[in-house]
């Protein structure tokens, strides 16, 4: 079990990143690579992602066992800014850091293991080992991550808009009582499964969300307790990623691929520029759909300022979910229903 302790001020600072954390989603997915359950989500990724890796894993299998701890340092707060800006913050570690964290990984290891070769080479802090670290942390995301980003953003943007929603609705703990439901909110404490046993006092310094596309079963936490305080859970899945353009389905046929496009990308919420960025089309292109869209009454704009935030009307959410009913499309259930993991 895991307790996360909640004081008044870190209510209010509670906040939702505002897209994937590429090292997160790096280290997870490596989680995901080498287990077999979420065969519908993950199957065709596991396959696809396989035939593009180059050796990149021997490394990294030392580094993350396939369950228990893993290094803070291989997810610096960085990588929310990007690849090389995340990889810079790893290849920053001060050597004080490294021995610690590997030599912790070290006696993590089951049944008094040896610890390999590469380990010690590491802590030894030698520039060389280092950069093969960087180099296969790099390689892994182009062959894991990167290719299914523009999917990944879009599922994560679309559960930041169903938490904004309960933001709005009724605040920070609503927020944290939307979460998924291995997460559990019992003022000021919330709960989660967890493979061990620990509390987690955040001491008024609040506490960061951040959705994950690679994320499965249970949340993770940072294990060091000094660290800025951040909580990766998963998000719930609708279909596989895929690198392939959308077509095909019911509905591109009947409103025109773009506009299917931006009706999917719309999902829970989104401005105009996110629709942009999640269909992959202009921010001009974008705005002409949705106004066609709202003209035909399936979508409600709100205007504030100079921003605007779509959102699905009951007739287009209707539209919208007997789409995903058609053979071939996979439905997303609410939060309390099951998932296709």
């Amino acid at each position: 079990m895991l307790r996360i302790h909640f004081t008044g001020n870190d209510l209010a600072g509670v906040r939702m990143a505002g897209r994937p954390d590429v090292l997160w989603e790096t280290i997870l997915s490596f989680h995901r690579l080498r287990d077999r359950r979420g065969p519908v989500v993950y199957g065709e990724w596991r396959s696809e992602t396989r035939t593009r890796l180059n050796g990149e894993t021997r490394l990294l299998a030392a580094l993350v066992p396939s369950r228990g701890y893993f290094p803070d340092f291989l997810t610096p707060a960085e990588g929310f800014g990007g690849l090389d800006e995340g990889l810079q913050a790893v290849r920053a570690t001060s050597p004080e850091r490294l021995r610690a964290e590997l030599a912790l990984l070290g006696s993590a290891r089951p049944g008094g293991r040896t610890v390999p070769h590469s380990l010690r080479v590491l802590a030894e802090g030698g520039a060389e080992s280092f950069s093969r670290l960087i180099g296969a942390l790099r390689s892994y995301h182009r062959a894991a991550v990167e290719p299914y980003l523009p999917h990944i953003r879009a599922r994560v943007e679309a559960d930041r808009a169903m938490r904004g929603r309960a933001l709005l609705d009724g605040g920070a703990e609503e927020l944290l009582a939307s979460l998924p439901r291995m997460l559990r909110w019992r003022a000021p404490v919330l709960e989660a499964d967890y493979p061990v046993d620990r509390d987690l006092h955040l001491d008024g310094r609040g506490l960061l969300l951040q959705p994950s596309y690679f994320c499965r079963g249970t949340p993770v936490v940072l294990r060091d307790p000094g660290l800025p305080p951040v909580l990766v859970y998963p998000i719930t899945h609708c279909e596989a990623p895929t690198v392939r353009e959308p077509g095909g389905s019911s509905l591109a046929k009947l409103v025109g691929t773009t506009r299917s496009a931006v009706l999917h990308a719309i999902g829970d919420g989104g401005t105009t520029s996110e629709l942009a960025r999640r269909a992959g089309v202009s921010l001009a292109s974008a705005s002409q759909h949705a106004g066609v869209l709202r003209e035909a009454g399936l979508v409600a704009t709100l205007r504030h300022g100079n921003a605007v935030l779509h959102t699905l009307t009951p007739l287009g959410a209707a539209l919208l979910g007997g789409a995903q009913g058609a053979p071939g499309a996979s439905p997303c259930y609410a939060r309390n229903g099951p998932v296709t993991s």
